[in-house]
């Protein structure tokens, strides 16, 4: 088995972080190997930011780190969907944040789109933790690992203060995706 996860957005979304978290709890609670690559610009905010995962179950599968067709990606601004989509094979499941992405490519993906930046404000009171909020929907829609592990990762990985806030928004949708 190989997979491979594209995640893309702008720099300030949490991108970079939401591929750590992921890949940490797949390769520390799954037998499964993983490898990860991150791609940013150098702004600090607004420029280009992707994490590619390789999932395997044998460690001679997962032989590159980059996607070149993605089984499952996520995408949190149009302009990483416009710029990635050709890396995302037919019948992959997409997930989009429709706070920032209104149009979609007529192509044969298994589409899942919330507003993951206007839950995070509205539901959690801030939009720093949209991606937590489309990592719970992604979790449980894929069952990628199970959220046990994802929580886990947080509680790592999150400053103290920020654990709590982070949970609530991985929890919010994870529910909604394994429905």
């Amino acid at each position: 088995m190989r997979l491979e996860i594209l995640i893309a957005g702008r720099g300030g979304q949490g991108i970079l972080f939401l591929g750590h978290v992921l890949g940490k709890a797949i390769a520390e609670h799954t037998s499964l190997h993983v490898l990860g690559s991150e791609t940013y610009a150098a702004e600090t905010r607004g420029g280009d930011s992707r994490v590619d995962l390789v999932v395997a179950d044998r460690e001679e599968e997962a032989d590159f780190i980059k996607v070149m067709r993605a089984d499952i990606a996520l995408f949190m601004h149009q302009l990483q969907l416009d710029a990635y989509k050709d890396l995302v094979r037919d019948g992959a499941v997409v997930f989009l944040d429709s706070s920032n992405v209104t149009d979609v490519p007529q192509r044969s993906w298994r589409v899942y789109a919330e507003p993951y930046t206007d839950i995070a404000e509205r539901e959690v009171g801030t939009s720093r933790v949209a991606n937590m909020v489309a990592l719970g929907h992604l979790v449980g829609v894929t069952s990628v690992v199970p959220p046990e592990a994802i929580e886990s990762a947080i509680r790592e990985v999150v400053a103290r203060e920020w654990v709590d806030v982070n949970l609530r928004a991985f929890r919010h949708l994870l529910r909604k995706g394994s429905a």
